[in-house]
């Protein structure tokens, strides 16, 4: 499917599956357990319903928002992901060059594909670094004095991988990182021979934040969920977390805060945001949508500090939805990963040129110029 012809977050996703092996394919679009959180976090949007307004003269619209003290042109931003080497050969390189395009932010991840130096001196638009605390305290140091280095705007300390989650398509294809060669996945891996050239023929993949420390991951094949339960650092606590935020010193945010108590506990210890997310569904299923927990912690500390609505978007109504009820911005993964998979840049520019375009529109359609016009008295709640 040539990217022209797609214009939703399905049909880059049909693209994709085109496109990659399927452990890789399955990599991305798989959840844990019986994947319901993971199908709740999008239906959790349609619970809610828009009420416009009408005649509010709304020629020009302004999508931009301020997050962790910098200005974003729209209220949508790419999520911090891991591995995006083995998506499209460009991997991170390529989506932060679409971020920078469209004025938005782009994370990378501790298991990023390229090094937060290179991403550094590539991108001049907000960067975000999401950080995983492994029980290396010299690879956590490490990793910290890179991202400050490359002078990354926001650390972002996900919180919700203190295992693996059971992910069970992984376990049927047989994914690792690096990929390897099963009887099970040979066929998957055949039948991509242009993805199979490009892997095989681009930059070699690598974990460059990890391999100086670590082989797991790298050289050594992993599956996700093992990396997370072995190399991670279970003991972490909350004076783990207040205690990398003061060597961050800067913008610094907890990633997979779901409750109230955990907010209020991320302002205690000098956080500036907390990004309300369950890990795209890939962690703990049978937890809430994001967008389900969103008010009673924007209630709590929104106005303190911000909020950003993660997982589950699949459509410029859910970002306006999100922001209606309190959060400053809205990231996700597979919002653009599919994409990447699809066309790499070009993929990327073109999702969130699809984004752009249904805000823009259906902030006309809401009646509203500007984000801070959105309200909670435009939202009907089925429940």
């Amino acid at each position: 499917m040539k990217i022209n012809n797609c214009y939703n977050f399905q049909d880059f996703k049909k693209a994709a599956k085109r496109t990659l092996p399927s452990p890789v394919f399955h990599y991305i679009d798989g959840a844990a357990d019986d994947e319901v959180t993971y199908d709740r976090n999008t239906k959790a949007y349609e619970e809610v319903d828009l009420v416009p307004s009408v005649l509010n003269d709304v020629e020009n619209v302004d999508l931009s928002t301020t997050l962790f003290g910098k200005k974003l042109d729209m209220p949508l931003y790419c999520a911090p992901t891991a591995l995006q080497r083995l998506f499209h050969y460009d991997g991170e390189r390529a989506v932060a060059m679409a971020a920078q395009k469209y004025g938005t932010m782009f994370g990378i991840s501790s298991l990023g594909t390229v090094s937060a130096e290179e991403i550094g001196s590539l991108i001049t638009t907000p960067k975000m670094f999401q950080f995983y605390f492994h029980k290396d305290r010299g690879l956590n140091d490490s990793i910290l004095q890179r991202a400050k280095l490359a002078k990354f705007d926001v650390l972002a300390l996900t919180v919700d991988t203190i295992t693996g989650g059971n992910r069970e398509r992984d376990l049927r294809t047989g994914f690792t990182s690096p990929p390897k060669l099963t009887i099970n996945s040979l066929f998957s891996f055949a039948s991509k021979p242009v993805w199979v050239w490009n892997y095989l023929t681009k930059p070699k993949f690598e974990l460059p934040h990890l391999k100086d420390h670590i082989s797991e991951g790298t050289s050594t094949a992993t599956s996700i969920g093992s990396y997370f339960s072995s190399m991670l650092d279970q003991t972490m606590n909350w004076k783990d977390a207040e205690n990398l935020c003061a060597k961050w010193g800067g913008h610094f945010a907890l990633k997979g805060i779901m409750s109230v108590e955990d907010a209020k506990r991320a302002v205690d210890i000098g956080c500036t945001g907390v990004i309300v997310s369950n890990h795209g569904g890939r962690q703990l299923d049978g937890s809430r949508a994001p967008f389900d927990q969103l008010a009673e912690i924007v209630d709590a500390v929104g106005d303190k500090i911000d909020i950003v609505c993660e997982g589950g978007i699949q459509r410029g109504t859910h970002v306006l939805k999100a922001i209606s009820v309190g959060a400053k911005a809205c990231s996700g993964g597979r919002l653009y990963l599919y994409a990447l998979a699809t066309a790499g840049q070009k993929g990327v520019e073109r999702a969130l040129e699809l984004y752009k375009g249904e805000l823009e529109r259906d902030m006309k359609l809401m009646g509203c110029n500007k984000l801070e016009q959105l309200h909670r008295g435009n939202l009907r709640f089925r429940s």
